[in-house]
């Protein structure tokens, strides 16, 4: 039985974001409900009890919006639109009331770097040509060299490849993704008016909260300069002006008791925190955490690490194990290397996947036992590993871009398999899925495993209800206990305590009252194996 959700309500004044369990959906792959081989809203909703049993918080909808999909959706055409392969914007608005009605918010995904090629303004730059007001919302620029034949800086990409591309009109424009997705040049004031719009748009709509793509790239030194390694502050990451817009931003979000959450990936953790002061974002992701191996030293070190970060400003942290750009924790943890490093990505790596879904079940009690809110990735509640996608079926820019050296990001974007015995393991119904399921999904069914109380999916659910049930869990302090090399142990207050093993041999338990979860099986003496976790009551 699922545990009673707090008020989902917008602008209801309780801090529920602050120790929220959050569900991230790619809809493309989530659930299929008019059987063309795309999930979409319909699919969505018909999964909104699942996500009820389940027991999350919020669900996080990557883009929805009307895309060409030349990055999965994060090259935006239009906000005010939901793409036809997904539905229409009354299916969206039936959605977020319905989620809300089961208790559940709603977060939507806003791109403020960049938008589509095919985007109403980009389009008319393209038309009004060099000089032109329309031209000024991006950053278009003459080329360099004799003749303008060369790019107007030497910016590496996001991706693989150029940052600049030639227009016919001879001018280059500037993508730190792909062509498809032009930066928006945030000193024009239609550029920030546009965005405030489109968040009142959603707010309005019954939105509960935003994420921020690329949360730390949209400012650009107006002077474009080249790049130079370690130069502060840096052309186009992290720059001031941005607290200025996000404040701005704030002021809107609170008007409607809406809340933020970034995508800020920065190495200096004064410099994150700054974006999570009073009156800026709410919260931001925790990547330290996400990339960091399996390894009790250095887990330590990214937990003590992101909440000494988060609490000058009194933020709290967020945890996730895994994201749609991220390979799948089963996977990860299954390999010699257990970290995470979009620069090491590689066809062909070996992984072991018994070892790898057992350290994923130790990881998520641990995950879920930590202060904070805490992202779940859909089909990470399936311990779904990262599948191999036949090359001539990948999909992602990030393939292409690197000449076909990186795998891409198609892996963890797999359609997820709901029902065991039904075509396409009941992703939809006799279309074959945008992206081929591997040889075997449906063993990891949403349905077959409902039935196994040994399952990843019975594991989440447990975790789930206790997180919200147990006072201890959520939010709040977290004490370091005497613990052996190799096991992890801390204090949640009152009584709660967790214990995980990731030494090469088992571990006695501390004294405890009585064991309220383990990832696997104890010992018969009552020792903790290697890779498992426990919650003991204290």
């Amino acid at each position: 039985m699922a545990a009673p959700h707090r008020d989902p309500t917008p602008g209801s004044p309780d801090d529920w974001w602050r120790d929220a369990a959050i569900y991230q959906v790619y809809p493309r792959s989530f659930a299929d409900g008019d059987g063309d081989g795309t999930g979409d809203l319909a699919g969505a909703r018909a999964k909104l009890p699942y996500l009820a049993e389940l027991g999350v918080d919020a669900v996080w909808f990557t883009p929805w919006y009307l895309s060409p999909l030349a990055d999965g959706g994060y090259d935006v055409a239009d906000y005010r639109t939901i793409d036809p392969a997904f539905g229409t914007l009354d299916e969206a608005e039936k959605l977020i009331a319905e989620a809300r009605s089961l208790g559940i918010r709603t977060i939507v995904d806003i791109v403020p770097n960049h938008v589509s090629d095919q985007h109403p303004w980009f389009r008319a730059a393209l038309a009004a040509g060099p000089g032109s007001p329309e031209r000024k919302r991006f950053h278009f620029r003459p080329g360099r060299g004799e003749h303008g034949e060369l790019p107007p800086n030497d910016w590496p990409s996001q991706f693989a490849g150029p940052t600049w591309t030639r227009v016919e009109d001879g001018e280059w424009y500037l993508h730190l993704f792909t062509p498809q997705q032009p930066d928006l040049n945030w000193a024009h004031p239609a550029v920030r008016e546009e965005h405030e719009s489109v968040l009142r748009f959603w707010f309005e709509r019954g939105v509960a909260g935003v994420r921020i793509d690329s949360a730390a790239l949209p400012v650009k030194d107006p002077a474009l300069p080249d790049f130079v390694e370690g130069r502060d502050p840096h052309p186009y990451v992290d720059r001031d002006e941005l607290h200025e817009i996000y404040r701005s931003w704030r002021r809107v979000a609170d008007a409607h008791g809406a809340v933020f959450v970034g995508e800020v990936w920065l190495p200096d953790s004064e410099r994150f925190a700054r974006y999570l002061r009073p009156d800026e974002l709410h919260t931001a992701f925790n990547f330290t955490f996400l990339a960091c191996p399996w390894d009790a030293d250095r887990l330590r070190t990214a937990i003590d690490d992101t909440l000494a970060e988060h609490a000058p400003v009194g933020a709290p942290a967020t945890w996730v194990l895994c994201n749609h750009d991220v390979t799948r924790t089963v996977t990860r943890y299954g390999r010699a290397d257990t970290g995470f490093d979009f620069a090491t990505k590689a066809f062909g790596t070996p992984t072991d996947l018994e070892l790898g879904t057992r350290r994923a079940r130790a990881a998520a009690l641990l995950t879920l036992a930590l202060p904070g809110s805490v992202y779940l990735y859909q089909g990470e509640e399936l311990g779904l590993p990262e599948a191999d996608i036949p090359r001539e079926r990948i999909q992602d820019p990030m393939h292409f871009r690197s000449g076909g050296t990186d795998p891409g990001r198609d892996g963890c974007r797999v359609p997820l398999p709901w029902k065991a015995a039904s075509p396409y393991a009941g992703f939809g119904s006799d279309a074959e899925p945008w992206l081929p399921q591997p040889a075997g999904w449906s063993a990891y069914a949403a349905d077959r495993q409902a039935a196994d109380p040994a399952s990843m999916l019975s594991l989440y659910r447990t975790a789930l209800r206790l997180r919200r049930t147990e006072p201890a869990l959520g939010d709040g302090a977290l004490e370091w206990l005497p613990a052996p090399d190799g096991v992890l142990a801390f204090r949640r207050a009152p009584g709660l305590v967790c214990v995980v093993n990731l030494a090469g041999r088992p571990a006695a338990l501390p004294d405890h009252d009585a064991v309220l979860l383990t990832s696997g099986p104890l010992d018969p003496d009552g020792g903790l194996p290697t890779d498992t976790a426990v919650w003991l009551r204290v």
